[in-house]
């Protein structure tokens, strides 16, 4: 497994030089600029005569392009990305179809370079979890170990792209495989140094955004931070929310074939690029220069609102692409704004501007992805600004809170929720899981009062074929349960410390009802002491049932064994 690990390290390695070489020539190609966002209106070279009209015909003419491709080869490498990776290792035991990888890399350089108002690292971690899935299936090796090859790809693909080795550990870990384990962490750190390694060689190993140092000099400024992680969070939410509604906008305005839909979508996306020509691309000198203070708040306001529209209409369109740029950016506008402000108001307080516009980065992206660990090591290492850390963290997390109260979905998993999957469901084809506890869990054993008599709760157990018993209080609802090992426990005490009553040994169980799916109740069933757990009517919490590991395994036994299909 390590050396599989080190290959696919090195395969997103080297598809991430080959990815942002493929970005670099298209967007010279198509705006004459090696990036038009920082160009203004600007005129390209070859065609001075269109002058800046000619962002009206680069993004039909690359739809043109990457339409057909997507439409003809690879479905999925429309959108963003990620959500299509989590899928595959949540429910298809890693499987993703092999020709994403090189679909996935010239459609999205395609959309990025035509205009398309998207991030990279969508599509490069794609890129790279197709390659480790590929790996994976030609050495033939087991489901669990080839999800970890997906979440390896991933790791190495962030980890070359944005030289952050550490941010892509995390982001497979929090992201893609939604666990950690010492081997999982194992594997992605060996592909995620591999990559990296591959991709500094490349790019050098410099900070991927150039910032100016960014100080905490006044403890009140800890109070800003927080205001603005919440307000983070309600913008996180709010992105997520306009991208799918102008995906559905776009869903129902348009009639025609899919492949000719981004060409035809182009048209309004080339009418705001004339009008706002930052938006185009990925935008990170626009983000920089914001960060330094080089825009008005009423201009970053229109930045921010023209990136959340920008965005979510290259999606709609059927563009290819990540969120995860645009949410830094949003969050840099967001910042640079509201430390503007602050400093108008509280001068002597607010501090450096910048410094907000770094926190509400990753505050941002954090409200949208929900994934904070990953947030906050992938803006320390994408800036190099370890200054700021205290600031960042307390941010990240009230953003996160903030968007945990607001939505149940993150900007990843609506997408695929809106498909009527849920991730934490069992897959489609699973054998054990579907059911619902009532349908598998065997008669309820014998009820022990909270008032029995610990001798006569221990004969019961002894006469009984489970290793513990329910207990339940004067009105019949459930309490918990008795094990024999804490009765024997308790047995074995000296008199005076022994206890006398069942209430004083019994164990609160998981809530676990006969409506409950059962690949839910078994998370609490792997864990429970004993041999099995009380099962409650759902509306009167009365004792219904027992749960037990025979119970699981006979309806594993009984029920059909799936087709395996591979894609």
């Amino acid at each position: 497994m390590p050396a599989l690990a080190v290959v696919v390290g090195a395969g997103a390695g080297l598809g991430s030089i080959a990815f942002r070489w493929l970005i670099a020539t298209f967007t010279h190609l198509f705006s004459g600029h090696p990036d038009y966002a920082a160009a203004g209106h600007a005129a390209h070279p070859e065609f001075p005569w269109l002058g800046p009209y000619f962002v009206l015909i680069a993004p039909v003419a690359g739809g043109l392009l990457y339409g057909p491709l997507v439409d003809r080869f690879a479905k999925e490498a429309r959108g963003h990305g990620v959500p299509e990776v989590m899928l595959a290792v949540a429910q298809r035991g890693g499987r993703i179809n092999p020709q994403v990888s090189v679909v996935k890399a010239l459609a999205s350089a395609l959309c990025i370079g035509s205009g398309g108002s998207v991030g990279r690292e969508g599509p490069i971690v794609q890129i790279g979890s197709a390659l480790g899935s590929t790996l994976g299936r030609v050495a033939k090796v087991p489901a669990d170990r080839l999800r970890l090859l997906v979440a390896c790809g991933a790791a190495g693909g962030i980890s070359a792209t944005f030289n952050a080795p550490l941010a892509g550990v995390f982001f497979a870990m929090e992201l893609i495989l939604g666990a950690f384990s010492a081997e999982a962490f194992g594997a992605a750190v060996l592909a995620s140094v591999t990559a990296g390694v591959i991709g500094r060689a490349a790019f050098g190993n410099t900070a991927f955004l150039t910032l100016p140092p960014f100080h905490v000099e006044h403890l009140g400024q800890y109070g800003l931070f927080a205001v603005l992680g919440v307000v983070a969070g309600v913008v996180g939410v709010g992105f997520t929310r306009i991208l799918y509604w102008v995906e559905d906008a776009c869903d129902w305005a348009w009639r025609g074939p899919e492949w000719l839909r981004p060409a035809a979508g182009g048209l309004p996306l080339g009418l705001m690029l004339l009008a706002l020509p930052e938006m185009y691309g990925v935008g990170y000198s626009v983000l920089e220069k914001a960060t330094q203070g080089g825009y008005a708040v009423a201009f970053l306001l229109l930045l921010l609102a023209g990136k959340v529209v920008a965005t979510s209409l290259t999606i709609g369109i059927g563009g290819s692409g990540g969120v995860f740029a645009p949410s830094l950016f949003i969050g840099a506008m967001l910042g640079a704004a509201y430390g503007a402000v602050a400093g108008h108001l509280m001068p002597g307080t607010a501090g450096d501007a910048g410094a907000y516009a770094l926190v509400g980065m990753g505050a941002v992206f954090a409200g949208a992805s929900r994934a904070p660990i990953t947030a906050v090591v992938i803006l320390f290492e994408l800036t190099g600004q370890y200054t700021i850390i205290l600031p960042l963290m307390l941010a990240i997390v009230l953003a996160t809170a903030t968007s945990r109260l607001l939505s149940h979905d993150t900007i990843y998993t609506l997408k695929l929720r809106r498909r009527g999957i849920d991730l934490h469901a069992p897959a489609p084809q699973a054998p054990l899981g579907t059911q619902t506890v009532d349908t598998v869990m065997e008669a309820a054993p014998p009820l022990l009062s909270v008032n029995t008599e610990l001798g006569t709760a221990a004969d019961l157990l002894t006469r009984s074929d489970h290793g513990a018993l329910p207990v339940v209080d004067d009105h019949g609802h459930c309490v918990g349960t008795l094990t024999a090992r804490a009765v024997a426990e308790a047995l074995a005490a000296s008199p005076d410390a022994r206890p006398t009553r069942v209430s004083d040994l019994a164990q609160p169980a998981p809530a676990i009802t006969a409506d409950m799916p059962l690949a839910t109740a078994l998370h609490a069933l792997v864990t429970a002491t004993g041999t099995g757990l009380p099962v409650l009517d759902p509306g009167t919490g009365h004792l219904v049932g027992w749960l037990t590991h025979q119970s699981a395994l006979r309806a594993l036994h009984s029920a059909p064994t799936p087709t395996a299909t591979m894609t």
